[in-house]
């Protein structure tokens, strides 16, 4: 049987989920019907770190925000894909677009329609309150909750199994 160490040590894209992953799954709305989410500092650091050690970070979400944008902008994210039901397909134009196989990515979702990607990547992650059909899937069940810092002990645990171990000087704005 394969370790998750040993699948974390091929790992060159993280993709994720939005909602219930890199958010505790609330969602806020205004008056007006402003849509607003709440993000973990702490895994916005992890994703800072993980891309400045030359990792790709790809964020599939079946719902379109603003907020999302903004985030992962901020980020420097560069593969952004809101609005897709099927993540699948999304995944698959990524991976030929920087010619890799499944085996390189790890894919962290929280619900359902994340399945179908869980069963064919190499390392298949989800935050601790996941659905439990979503957990039996799963190589790495993390110990934290979406939004309570899921992503931060994803991304070390990567650089941990790859021997990376730099500490970034990292600036509000990285945040």
């Amino acid at each position: 049987m394969i370790t998750i160490k040993e699948r974390a040590k091929k790992i060159k894209l993280l993709a994720f989920d939005v909602d219930g992953v890199m958010t505790d799954g609330s969602i806020f709305l205004s008056e007006t019907g402003e849509e607003i989410k709440r993000f973990n500092v702490k895994d916005g650091q992890g994703l800072v770190r993980i891309q400045k050690s030359g990792f790709i970070v790809a964020i599939i979400t079946a719902r379109e925000n603003g907020t999302v944008t903004h985030r992962f902008e901020n980020l420097n994210v560069k593969e952004i894909h809101q609005g897709k039901k099927y993540k699948l397909p999304v995944l698959d134009e990524i991976l030929e677009k920087y010619n890799l196989a499944y085996e390189q990515v790890s894919y962290m979702g929280d619900d359902l329609p994340d399945i179908c990607i869980l069963e064919k990547v190499g390392l298949a992650t989800c935050p601790n309150d996941a659905v439990d059909e979503v957990k039996k899937v799963c190589h790495f069940i993390s110990s934290k909750d979406g939004g309570r810092g899921a992503v931060r002990e994803l991304t070390d645990l990567i650089l941990k199994a790859q021997n990376i171990n730099r500490e970034y000087i990292v600036s509000e704005q990285d945040k």
